[in-house]
């Protein structure tokens, strides 16, 4: 077996942090867990000139269909551990501003393995549907047949939820005394969740808002934002009383802020930046008979 080394342009983009490379689908990527564990890598993966952060909380893989009306992106997003996501917020809207640069179009349709999903781009600014928020127990998914509501899980008090991926949601007196990365392994990987969970802790502020730090799933560690989390914290307020109303709720992870809704009957959106970073290119190993 030979190893030829390719290379591939890529773009970097970040939503409030949450920073993803960017590959069009028709390039070849034949290893895209191996390609994903390298370049996120935040010691050794990409860099671009003056970028404070190596590495990335995933790749993108965007095949752009131009001949709908809009235009339609297939959104694949592998993550650094080369699982591969159901659904990323914040990558969603990274990948509808990707598109939005190639198309001209200011609507698009992000098509994910959690479902379609509409996407507005206004400037900097990229508000995407989300899907309606669940607690139901096959939805999250629970090892359990009753609903996960306000219960301690190793030694977090948690609502379990879905919001394309699942998501563990703990609200505290203040976010950043918690050592999130020393609580959130054991949640992550508690019993009841048999797939796992991502698991976010939130804690409200006088004005009704929210703060929000994540351990995502996948990643394995806390990211600077996590849009399925910003979402989930307000679906799971208005669960436990909170929050009430349609209107729309202010949600700041580390990254930046976002602006999430959740009606009582309808799908969720999450509206926020999504920023065009830089351009490269990448080696991509190929391994040949």
């Amino acid at each position: 077996m030979s190893v030829l080394h390719e290379r591939v342009p890529v773009a970097k983009y970040h939503g409030t942090g949450n920073d993803f490379i960017v590959v069009d689908a028709d390039e070849s990527v034949p290893d895209r867990p191996a390609f994903a564990s390298a370049h996120c890598n935040r010691e050794s993966g990409i860099d671009g000139d003056g970028s404070e952060r190596r590495g990335a909380d995933g790749v993108l893989f965007l095949a752009l269909e131009g001949r709908y009306s809009p235009p339609r992106v297939v959104m694949t997003l592998v993550q650094p551990d080369g699982s591969v996501a159901a659904m990323c917020g914040n990558g969603a809207r990274c990948a509808a501003a990707w598109a939005a640069e190639r198309t001209g179009s200011d609507e698009l349709m992000i098509d994910t393995p959690a479902g379609t999903r509409h996407a507005v781009v206004e400037d900097d600014r990229v508000t995407i549907e989300m899907g309606a928020p669940s607690f139901r127990p096959r939805d999250v998914p629970l090892a359990r047949e009753e609903e996960l509501v306000e219960e301690e899980i190793e030694g977090l008090t948690v609502t379990a939820l879905n919001t394309g991926v699942p998501h563990a949601i703990a609200f505290v007196d203040d976010v950043d005394a918690v050592a999130l990365e020393s609580v959130a392994p054991a949640v992550r990987h508690a019993d009841v969740f048999p797939d796992g969970a991502n698991v976010t802790v939130a804690s409200q502020n006088d004005d009704g808002s929210f703060r929000q730090r994540t351990f995502e799933r996948g990643v394995e560690g806390e990211t600077q934002s996590c849009g399925t989390g910003a979402v989930a914290v307000v679906a799971a307020a208005k669960r436990v009383g909170l929050v009430d109303g349609d209107d729309p709720v202010t949600v700041s992870p580390p990254g930046g802020e976002l602006e999430i809704t959740v009606p009582d009957d309808g799908p969720a959106t999450l509206t926020g930046p999504a920023e065009h970073e830089f351009e490269t290119e990448l080696d991509v190993t190929v391994r040949t008979p």
